[in-house]
């Protein structure tokens, strides 16, 4: 049974993506991509509140048709290449005190994530709550090991630690990197140190195959790849 907590989804989609154009709102997979993070937020069924925080009239329409709450436009401010998330996400914390609501928990979604699901929303807001943790972030690992990675150095290749040139990948320690899709916070504690949070973040694991980047064309159609893939592993175990 899902249970609703008073936490609030906030999905980050200024307009204006130079790379590739209209990247919020233009189609994957059928749908635009926005809908994907907003669907995954209002099918968990934990949030008090799903919101878009935009600048972009036209992402603010497909957000409200796909069911999220646009309560007011994002400021010139933290709509420039210049403004950080932690910019955004406070305006809209501190807009929402503004008007008299409060929130214990957030989460906070990007917009061209399609791997985000009702699942792992809810997963990593448990985590989050029952660890009494300052923030949670799901991470992949890399797929080489990083620390027998190479440079260029006076035109030649040269190991960047020497000393693990010869170790074997499993004898050496995991590393992950962000996974760039979402962030939970426990909200007071976000505010208090604008997103720097001194005691660091939970982990959430995922698959490489659920992660990509878009940056690119590129990126674009191996991130559709890896969304069917997905989709068809779900399919097969709901049989």
């Amino acid at each position: 049974m899902k249970t609703e907590i008073n936490a609030v989804a906030i999905i980050t989609a200024r307009g204006g993506s130079k790379r590739i154009p209209g990247k919020n709102i233009r189609e994957f997979m059928g749908k635009p991509m926005l809908c994907y993070g907003i669907e995954a937020a209002l099918s968990a069924g934990i949030f008090r509140e799903v919101m878009v925080s935009t600048d972009d009239e036209e992402i603010a329409e497909t957000a409200r048709a796909a069911g999220a709450a646009v309560p007011f436009m994002r400021s010139r401010e933290t709509s420039s290449d210049f403004a950080t998330t932690d910019d955004v996400l406070m305006e809209v914390l501190e807009t929402y005190e503004s008007r008299g609501e409060y929130f214990d928990y957030m989460a906070c979604i990007y917009p061209t994530a399609p791997f985000v699901t009702a699942e792992k929303l809810t997963s990593a807001m448990n985590l989050l709550i029952e660890k009494e943790a300052s923030g949670v972030m799901p991470v992949v690992r890399f797929s080489f090991p990083p620390q027998r990675g190479m440079v260029v150095r006076d035109g030649k290749l040269t190991y960047s630690y020497p000393e693990n040139a010869m170790k074997r990948s499993q004898d050496l320690e995991a590393v992950y990197h962000d996974s760039g899709q979402f962030y939970c916070y426990h909200v007071k504690r976000y505010m208090a140190c604008r997103g720097d949070l001194p005691d660091g973040y939970l982990p959430v694991i995922v698959p490489e195959t659920e992660v990509q980047d878009i940056d690119n064309p590129s990126d674009w159609a191996l991130a559709e790849m890896k969304y069917r893939m997905m989709r068809e592993a779900c399919e097969r175990s709901e049989r």
